[in-house]
This record gives structure tokens, sequence and C-alpha cells, in this order.
């Protein structure tokens, strides 16, 4: 798995964990902390992960547009011009530096969470312009449905997601999941995301915040259908680990899921505690360097002894 922030100018990043097989055998990537200047100058080679048994592949780095538009958390709770190209300049680099996946959401920026523009209505602005620059250039979007309370059933799904297309001015994405498990509902939900797939809206379905539980329910669902759980996007980083804890990460991989990880450096959290102080300076711990850059983490146990170096 990797991990990065791509640019400290309105966007963050998300990992995707992708799991290479070898016959009955998987593998988990290496865990890779990676500072935001690095990316600057950088392309990524052609690096790409395949999302659990869907046929989609995409960048093992992806950006996050919460930011985006908002102002009820990021943003100090204004949107202006310059954060707009402050965006825009986000999206330009990070296409630039080879990182196509982008995610956002219907909330995110949405009037419903008090935001300024919705974060789909930026992304699909800023393909938009991007396409008549680079004709040839190949993008992959995922975006979420919000399991509101007074949402019911297959075809809230299908209605959600044609509204996010709208807004992003685009024909089909490739990827939609459902933001959050909802109160109730949650089967028909699972159903609408079977219906994308079959109605050619999306390449992939996936879910967000699942537990095991919920994880293993969606995926028997969609798999009598014969439509595989792609993904399951859970906050997870060399600081939270829960999803190792909990059965999440195993449950992922037992089932073929990759676990894709938000917030990946805590929102910046590891990122400063790492490179604020002196007796964690890489240079020199070399002994923290191996474990974090070069070793696939050996137990818990052993991560808690990290994580606690670490801060």
């Amino acid at each position: 798995m990797a991990m990065a922030m791509a640019m400290n100018v309105s966007s963050s990043c998300f990992c995707v964990a992708g799991n290479r097989t070898s016959g009955n055998r998987t593998s988990g990537n290496r865990l890779r902390a990676v500072a935001s200047e690095d990316l600057v100058g950088l392309k990524i080679k052609d690096d790409k992960v395949k999302l659990g048994g869907s046929d989609l592949e995409v960048t093992r780095l992806g950006i996050g547009a919460w930011s985006w538009g908002d102002t009820s958390y990021w943003n100090n709770f204004e949107w202006d011009d310059r954060k707009m190209k402050a965006a825009k300049a986000a999206f330009d680099t990070s296409v630039d530096c080879g990182i196509t996946l982008f995610d956002t959401a219907e909330v995110y920026g949405s009037r419903f969470s008090f935001g300024a523009i919705n974060s789909e209505t930026l992304l699909g602005r800023f393909i938009k312009e991007r396409k008549v620059k680079d004709p040839e250039v190949e993008l992959a979007v995922a975006t979420k449905y919000a399991a509101l309370p007074w949402r019911l059933g297959r075809q809230s799904v299908l209605t959600a997601l044609k509204d996010s297309l709208n807004r992003l001015e685009l024909s089909s994405v490739e990827l939609y999941q459902l933001h959050w498990p909802g109160i109730w509902g949650n089967e028909g939900y699972i159903d609408g995301l079977g219906d994308a797939v079959e109605q050619g809206l999306v390449k992939a379905v996936g879910v967000s915040n699942y537990s095991e539980s919920r994880l293993r329910d969606a995926y028997k669902k969609l798999e009598k259908r014969g439509i595989p759980l792609a993904s399951n996007q859970v906050n997870y980083s060399l600081i939270y680990r829960a999803p190792e804890e909990n059965g999440v990460k195993a449950a992922c991989d037992e089932l073929g899921v990759t676990l894709i990880a938000y917030s990946p450096i805590a929102q910046g959290s590891s990122y400063r505690k790492v490179y604020s102080r002196k007796s964690t300076n890489w240079s020199s711990r070399p002994d923290l360097h191996s474990r974090v850059f070069n070793k696939a983490p050996t137990s818990v146990e052993q991560n808690q002894r990290d994580r606690r170096e670490l801060q």
C-alpha cells in the first residue's frame, strides 16, 4: 500500500491497497510514506492496481476531492477564487504527475453539507477543461451515494447516480460507492449498485466505511448477480490501524475486495509528527525507515510499537 499527500493545496490523497495474488496465496503491498514535496516534478510510472474482481484498473494513488468547494470543515469556512485556483492547480499537477484517480461524493461541497459548490461540479469542470488541453488523457472518477435516512430502495441509488453524472458532465463513472451504511434499506442500496453496473452507468461498485459483517453481506448479495464488490474505502493510516484489528482488512484479503485507504496520512497528522520531531528524523532513525518504507507489518503488536515510536 502506498501513502502520499500530493500537494498542500486544497486536496487530500487516498491510496489503493492492491493485493498481489499467486495461486491461492495473497500478499499485501508494502507500506510507503511519501512527503508532499516528493511529488513535485515527479512522474508516477504506469503502476496500476485492479480493483477487486472487477476489470477496472486505477493508479495506486488517488486524489480525494472532499475539500473542493467545502466550507463546513475545510477552507476556513469560506470559498473564493484563490481556493478555486488552488484546487484546479492540485488537479492539474496530479494528472501531470500520473495520478489519474479522483474520488469525490455527492455530499462534498453540497448545500446539504453547507458547502459553497459541489465537489462533483468542480471535478467535472476540471476534467472538461483538461480534455480540451489533452484529449487523450485517461482519468478515473469515483463518487459516492449518501445513504440518507429518507432514501429508500434501489431506485434512489440510480436517481442519485444520475444526478452525480449530470454534475460531473459524464455519461458514466469508473467506481460508484455507498458512502456509509444506511440506518435501514441497505439491501435495496446494494441492489441499486448492481442495477447501475447492468445499466452501464458504472464500471465497478464498492462500499465505504463498511464493517466486516456488512462487507460480507454486500459481497454475497452482489455475488448472486455475478457482480464483484470491487472495494471498501475506510480510514486507514500509519496512525489509525483499526482495519487490521476489527477484521475489515482480513475480510477484504479473503474475499478479494480491494481496501482503499482514505486519510492515509491522517489528514497530515502523521506527516507533521514524523517530520517535526528530531527524534524521528529519517536519517537518524534507520530502524524506522526500514520498517515503514521497506517491510510489510509483521503483526498488530509490531504496528502498535511503531506507532508509539512515531508519536
